[in-house]
């Protein structure tokens, strides 16, 4: 038997996750060209952003439960092929419904290198497994800073927004023939898989209803027109949440909408930054850069604080500094801008890791199926909330220039409004955080 060759995996799978980050941060610096290009609304480029955030949370909750049948190997090489076509077929994109498809195989393949890339290093790794998974996460957002100056760089040159697509298919296809030809750790034995084990029937219900929920203002008003799919959306939404209360218990079930607020708040903001920001008279790709640079360094020495401040008091003072830097965001201009964004991440920098690992450590009973969950259920809602995003956008333009003011002014009212919607995101988990953090003598004796 081959050997497995640890080190080379490691970086296979830290250049796949590059791969992710640059899709996130390109998207949002090509956001203006592609709604130029196609005539789409902020709405619609809302519905565009929201198939990346669909697509991936599918795939970590279908790959999750599926790495111990298949092995990691299957999953890279399903990762591989959908960046592949995910951003080929972007690149040849006709409109809006092409980059809907595109956009969602290109999510489904980040998902997939999620699904197969932490476990897989976890098990590489079992005598440092927090140390390794904490430095291949710290290309997530290096992979943004890198994303971001690309795609600022490139725009800057005059280079169109399919030559900015197209530069990730070097990384892409370097990390394929990274992992061709190599021995995985834990190839599973050929025999068939027990489906009813791996996905239990009110799990794959709870997912089902997350899917409809997310598409729901683009599919069930095609069928359900008016008020009926309003009320049938909010329906699923009840429904969904008393399965996960069922399944998984009130503490999750609270922490699970606490990380559909953190996650909203980091990856929604950070998403738009060249619509919210583009006549704020900063730089919005400098700025992405600079939150994700920020967050990376701190994500990386983030130890001593979240060992002295437990996961909840982390929690708690990161949703009130998030507040105050979206709320300084939407009122700030020119240099402003880059102090409001810094405090902006401070706050969101422990947001994603401490929510995972608030679940692990205050909810040890739900396993690796709920750490999977909490975290898709991250992306679920943030996919529910960018074509809202988006619609605000549109609608604080519209009054804007309704009011008289120029096309560039109305711009820049426009993020600004909707950076105050933002800011609300934060401000409750400074009260659900808060409560939390005040009663965790009751709920959680040992856990601070």
């Amino acid at each position: 038997m081959a050997t497995i060759n640890k080190g080379r995996l490691f970086n296979a799978s830290c250049i796949a996750l590059t791969v992710t980050a640059m899709t996130f941060a390109i998207r949002a610096g090509i956001l203006s060209q592609l709604g130029v290009d196609f005539k789409l609304t902020d709405t619609e480029l809302g519905w565009v952003n929201a198939m990346a955030f669909l697509g991936f949370p599918i795939a970590t909750m279908i790959g999750g439960p599926l790495y111990n049948a298949v092995g990691p190997r299957k999953i890279m090489w399903v990762a591989f092929i959908t960046h592949l076509l995910g951003l080929i077929m972007t690149i040849f994109a006709g409109g809006f419904w092409t980059l809907l498809i595109s956009t969602f195989f290109i999510g489904f393949a980040n998902g997939s290198v999620e699904a197969a890339c932490n476990p897989m290093i976890a098990n590489m790794f079992d005598g440092n497994k927090t140390t390794m998974l904490n430095k291949f996460h710290v290309w997530f957002p290096g992979g943004i800073v890198i994303g971001a100056l690309v795609s600022a760089l490139m725009t800057n040159l005059g280079l169109g927004w399919q030559l900015q697509i197209a530069i990730m298919l070097i990384p892409t296809l370097i990390y394929a023939w990274m992992i061709f030809g190599q021995q995985f750790p834990e190839e599973p034995e050929s025999e068939a898989i027990d489906f009813k084990k791996l996905f239990p029937p009110i799990y794959l219900t709870i997912v089902f209803g997350l899917v409809l929920i997310a598409a729901s203002d683009l599919t069930l008003q095609q069928w359900f027109p008016g008020e009926a799919s309003t009320y049938l959306k909010y329906g699923l939404i009840v429904l969904v949440a008393g399965l996960i209360y069922q399944y998984f218990g009130l503490l999750y079930s609270i922490l699970a909408l606490c990380m559909t607020l953190t996650a909203t708040a980091e990856l929604g903001t950070q998403q738009w930054v060249e619509k919210i920001l583009g006549n704020s008279g900063a730089h919005p790709m400098l700025i992405l850069a600079m939150i994700t640079g920020l967050m990376a360094v701190g994500r990386y020495f983030g130890g001593p604080l979240i060992h002295k401040f437990k996961p909840i008091g982390v929690l708690f003072g990161s949703a009130v500094v998030a507040t105050l830097g979206i709320g300084l965001m939407s009122v700030a201009t020119g240099g402003m801008v880059y102090f409001a964004a810094v405090l902006f991440a401070i706050g969101v920098m422990y947001f994603w890791p401490t929510m995972i690992g608030a679940a692990a450590e205050y909810t040890p009973q739900t396993g690796a199926l709920g750490l999977s969950f909490i975290g898709g259920v991250g992306m679920f809602a943030t996919s529910l909330w960018q074509p809202v995003i988006g619609g605000w956008l549109d609608t604080e333009r519209a009054s804007a220039i309704a009011n008289g003011l120029a096309e560039e002014a109305a711009d820049l009212a426009a993020g600004q409004a909707t950076l105050d919607n933002l800011a609300v995101f934060p401000a409750i988990l400074i009260v659900l955080f808060g409560i939390l953090y005040f009663t965790r003598g009751k709920w959680q004796p040992k856990a601070i």
